[in-house]
């Protein structure tokens, strides 16, 4: 032991390499590297503790553990804290929309959701993303690189250390919504995703109800199924089209797995007593919005436990659709009410600062795409 804080002190470079960010390791995978350690299981629940509930960002705040285990802890792990490097405030819905740096310098953006009685947070899973969506700003980028588990985690821990007193004094400091619905499509990052859902579920963890937390998927429908096998979140697919040649033409992964395909997965799809799937709607002018839409629409979600979350298209520069007139909005999810859907209507957080569904883009990732493309040439 003594050997190796010599080493640390003499070549602190190489130490701070060999470091591992502690907040990538679920529960099992911790207590396994503190095994290898000598250290007892219950270590973990006091450095889970520690990390999740009071948010601390030095081993050395870690007071009920021997001097000796947050020596250990400082040799091999680090604590993240990823640099924020802007956040905006919607003056329509106080939504907060951060970006954060990683340590690669590419940023993600993630956004903080006062909702009523909720407070959720909405999270990116991968820097860009590989879908391509036609309607979604996101899309656009390209797909840079999955996000470490720890970059997902460490995006709810940082927002949480820095809650503003507007959010404090009305829903306290903890989280009580996740959505995986920000940049990147989570099931493209499986295991990663996993993995921060477990540290998020964890009883010594965030402790975040299972029914509290949505993963959203364009249609990936093998590892839909692997989610649905390993975890007990809840699952919301995107639609987005009741014809193949539409959703063909703005959702691209329909080539791969078509509507039959996609909606015979959610029919084999785990699902516990009562839950249901949500089925993501984004309402394009003119293009999805028919009464044939909505009749298509129940036929194919028939048999299928579901609900329709219907959102209305938030416009973006690198998009071309128009968003509807809401009577005619009003008037589809009337059509599917009348008969015997459940289909709401969400108008999306936070548009005024492009934070809504389908507009998060970072212009610092993008011009970390094009430094790179230029290097290449």
């Amino acid at each position: 032991m003594l050997a190796i804080m010599g080493f640390s002190k003499q070549y602190p470079a190489l130490m701070e390499n060999l470091r591992r960010p502690i907040t990538g390791f679920t529960f099992a995978q911790l207590s396994e590297e503190l095994a290898k350690l000598g250290k007892e299981k219950y270590r973990t629940q006091q450095v889970f503790f520690w990390l999740y509930r009071k948010r601390v960002r030095t081993f050395a705040e870690m007071t009920n553990l021997s001097k000796e285990v947050r020596e250990y802890l400082e040799l091999n792990f680090y604590i993240p804290a990823p640099p924020q490097v802007s956040m905006q405030v919607s003056q329509e819905d106080n939504a907060h929309k951060y970006l954060y740096k990683m340590t690669d310098g590419k940023t993600i953006e993630t956004v903080l959701m006062p909702i009523k009685d909720r407070l959720t947070q909405c999270v990116s899973s991968q820097v860009g993303c590989a879908m391509a969506c036609a309607f979604c700003n996101t899309g656009d980028m390209g797909l840079m690189r999955n996000l470490a588990t720890h970059e997902i985690v460490d995006q709810i821990l940082e927002v949480a250390r820095n809650y503003p007193d507007s959010i404090t004094q009305k829903y306290g400091d903890r989280i009580t919504n996740i959505v995986y619905m920000g940049m990147g499509e989570p099931l493209h990052n499986l295991q990663n995703v996993l993995d921060s859902l477990d540290i998020l579920t964890h009883p010594h963890g965030f402790n975040i109800s299972h029914r509290k937390i949505t993963v959203s998927t364009s249609g990936l429908v093998p590892q839909m199924l692997e989610l649905g096998k390993k975890t007990r979140v809840n699952l919301a697919v995107s639609l987005n089209a009741t014809t193949d040649e539409i959703r063909d033409q703005v959702m691209p992964v329909n080539k791969r797995y078509n509507l039959k395909a996609l909606l015979d997965g959610c029919k084999e799809y785990e699902l516990g007593p009562g839950r249901r799937i949500t089925f993501e709607y984004v309402i394009l002018k003119g293009v999805n919005d028919s009464r044939s839409d909505a009749q298509r629409m129940l036929r194919l979600l028939d048999g299928i436990p579901s609900k329709i979350n219907l959102i209305p298209y938030n416009p973006h520069p690198a998009s071309p659709f128009l968003r509807p007139e809401l009577p005619e909005l009003l008037a589809f999810q009337k059509y599917l009410l009348d008969r015997g859907a459940t289909a709401t209507v969400r108008f999306s957080k936070g548009p005024d600062i492009l934070a809504a569904c389908g507009q998060l883009r970072s212009k610092e990732a993008l011009r970390s795409k094009y430094a790179e493309r230029a290097a290449r040439v």
